[in-house]
């Protein structure tokens, strides 16, 4: 049996996957990255996934022995794909200058391609979600922070030097608020899960002390009863605030209408600068993509006719937390293949 393996490392997880070279998944593990132990042991970790899920399809199977072929890796970046090397002050604290692909390369004697983690999830979805049949697929994934990938036939665009661009710091509002990256008004610090809660935040101190505002009399309906003004700090997260819009609360409403202007205008200039054929939406903040959808397709289509616009259609993405997985083990496939 010739097997592939597919490795998603995250800030708080690790996904193994073995597929077959038709892409069909044979087998998953999954553990915490528990990344302050230290690079090697999470190397460590990587390697026992990867044993264990080897050795239960050799017992599930005795027909053949397991081959396997090689490893792809998708990583939260920075990572370096052409030495290897994971360097990540942010996501995978401890994680500096580690020579990832060269230690399982080491270990299990097979070719090892390192990828960033955004491009192989949209691999993923390119070879077996929603972008099936596309040609160009622009990938956007809203959780935690934002992350964006382009592929063109089965590619990974690549930028200077091999470099990952990073689309969620593309610049919305420069007199917004100031991101880990040193900007002001980057994409993520607008329209990630976090900044939807700063959000939040904002508009219920507003709410709570009016101040000159008085009475605010042209405050929507039924706002001052909104459970978000009684509701802790550390209780305000994206899914609740989502959760609520979905019900009509008028305060949510207004939170998930003001971050779906910002995400949207982020999109409009993917469209702008790529016109894909293909935007494929993931990740935690776009499980409630419909509350987001009208705003984006108004703000989109304002540019109807400057670029065919219109024409780009914006799905969500179909693989879920499997995306990178799949993206990876498709990855090694194309290196395996040329």
């Amino acid at each position: 049996m010739e097997i592939v393996i597919g490795i998603d490392i995250g800030g708080t997880l690790v996904r193994v996957a073995g597929t077959d070279l038709q892409g069909e998944l044979l087998a998953l593990r999954e553990s915490p990255i528990e990344a302050r132990r230290g690079p090697r042991a999470g190397m460590e970790k990587i390697a026992r996934l990867i044993e264990d899920l080897l050795e239960e399809q050799g017992a599930a199977d005795r027909s053949e022995p397991v081959n396997l072929l090689g490893i792809g890796v998708g990583c939260t970046g920075p990572v370096d794909p052409v030495s290897g090397i994971v360097n990540n002050p942010y996501t995978l604290p401890t994680w500096e200058n580690v020579p990832l692909r060269s230690w399982l390369e080491g270990h299990f004697s097979v070719p090892v391609r390192l990828e960033n983690d955004a491009d192989v999830a949209a691999l993923g979805e390119y070879w077996k979600g929603a972008g099936q049949g596309f040609e160009r697929l622009y990938a956007i994934t809203v959780g935690t922070g934002i992350g964006t990938a382009l592929v063109v036939n089965g590619e990974i665009y690549r930028g200077l030097n091999g470099s990952h661009p990073e689309g969620g710091h593309q610049t919305i509002d420069p007199a917004g608020p100031r991101c880990y990256c040193g900007a002001r008004g980057c994409w993520e610090s607008l329209a990630s899960g976090p900044a939807i809660a700063r959000m939040a935040r904002e508009m219920v101190t507003e709410y709570r002390d009016p101040g000159e505002a008085g009475d605010r009399q042209l405050e929507p309906a039924g706002i001052r009863r909104s459970p978000l003004l009684e509701m802790d700090d550390d209780r305000m997260d994206a899914r609740t605030i989502a959760r609520l819009a979905e019900n009509d609360d008028p305060l949510a409403v207004q939170i998930i209408q003001r971050a779906a202007y910002y995400f949207s205008l982020g999109v409009a200039n993917i469209v702008l600068l790529f016109t894909p054929d293909l935007i494929v939406l993931s990740g935690g903040v776009m499980k409630s993509a419909p509350l987001f959808m009208p705003t984006l397709k108004e703000v989109v289509m304002r540019f109807d006719g400057i670029v065919p616009a219109g024409e780009v259609q914006i799905r969500r993405a179909e693989l879920g937390a499997h995306a990178g997985v799949y993206g990876a083990a498709f990855s090694i496939l194309q290196r395996l293949n040329q």
